[in-house]
């Protein structure tokens, strides 16, 4: 049996080979650095925007007319300087990042004012925002019979989470903000299965019904009154490299979507010069990387299926599973 000083020993042996692992690899190790933004704190804004595109949903009850200004101003007097001292984080990370590794650390507030002016630019975007969300749940509402009223879809249905974060998202990457955007749908890929980069480009009245294993990637561009179902994958045909190998990043390598198409259960859709065109159909299950026109409707052969009693057989002519 171990003695405490065996314990010790082993506990201090472990040390030292972190220790000389980090030296050794310093990859995915961040020490004398002094800026990097808050997942926690960034959790904390969309919360507290959430409430403001949903109020009465997402934060306080109890709300009425006679209070809901005072609300709402309060809310974005709290949400400022949070959004301000994350987006100052971002910026002096983005220049500590990419400075030669023996130059120094953007000074203290350095980052401010630039931070302070992007700050007050996304909270100026939160109505126009909150506009297209409303029209996101109001598809999904006349996209889904199922459907009891707004009220179930915005508390219940992950789809119009997920395109809500994507929404607020979009509105602080096309600021600048890349990172404080992408730990936003992030997060929101974690709780919904759904997986929208912040860079896409996603027009009005967007619906994803169910929501799950939906993959848009980043230079999607999406129209407007487009309904995708779950399993749907929106991606690169390939990632083109440079003479030493490395990705090539800024191009489009994701494909287009024109305005009132559907796309259903498990359709793929690959390559940046694929376009989907205006009033398309794509069937379930579909694999396409070439661009159709508008009106199309792409679907699967049939596949033959085989029916055959149960009983009387002596071998199985078919593999089942059992779950």
């Amino acid at each position: 049996m171990a003695t405490g000083e065996d314990r010790a020993t082993g506990r201090a042996e472990t040390v030292a080979r972190l220790m000389r692992g980090y030296q050794d690899d310093t990859r995915a190790i961040r020490v004398s650095k002094r800026y990097l933004p808050s997942r926690e704190a960034i959790v904390e804004i969309l919360m507290a925007t959430l409430d403001l595109m949903y109020p009465g949903y997402f934060g306080r009850r109890g709300l009425d007319q006679a209070n809901l200004e005072a609300h709402v101003a309060g809310q974005i007097e709290r949400l400022a300087p949070m959004l301000e001292r994350e987006i100052e984080q971002c910026l002096c990370y983005g220049r500590e990042h990419d400075a030669a590794a023996d130059a120094p650390a953007p000074p203290e507030g350095e980052c401010a004012p630039r931070a302070r002016r992007l700050a007050e630019a996304f909270l100026a975007r939160l109505p126009e925002i909150r506009a297209l969300l409303v029209g996101d749940v109001q598809a999904a509402y006349d996209g889904d019979p199922a459907a009891t009223n707004l009220d179930e879809i915005i508390l219940a249905y992950p789809g119009v989470l997920a395109v809500s974060v994507y929404r607020i998202a979009h509105a602080l990457h096309t600021l600048g903000v890349p990172m404080i955007a992408r730990i936003m749908t992030e997060w929101a890929h974690a709780r919904t299965g759904c997986d929208i980069h912040p860079g896409a480009s996603i027009g009005p009245e967007f619906f994803i019904d169910h929501a799950t294993g939906v993959v848009i990637g980043e230079t999607t561009e999406i129209g407007a009154r487009v309904k995708l179902y779950q399993g749907v994958t929106l991606g690169a045909l390939s990632f083109p490299k440079d003479a030493s190998g490395q990705i090539i990043r800024g191009r489009k390598r994701h494909p287009t979507v024109e305005s009132d198409s559907t796309l259903y259960a498990n359709a793929t859709v690959l390559g940046g010069r694929t376009v989907v065109g205006a009033g398309s159909v794509i069937g379930g299950s579909v694999f396409l990387a070439h661009s159709v026109p508008a009106r199309s409707r792409v679907s699967l052969k049939e596949p033959e299926l085989r029916v055959a009693p149960r009983d009387g057989l002596e071998t199985a002519d078919a593999v089942f599973f059992d779950i």
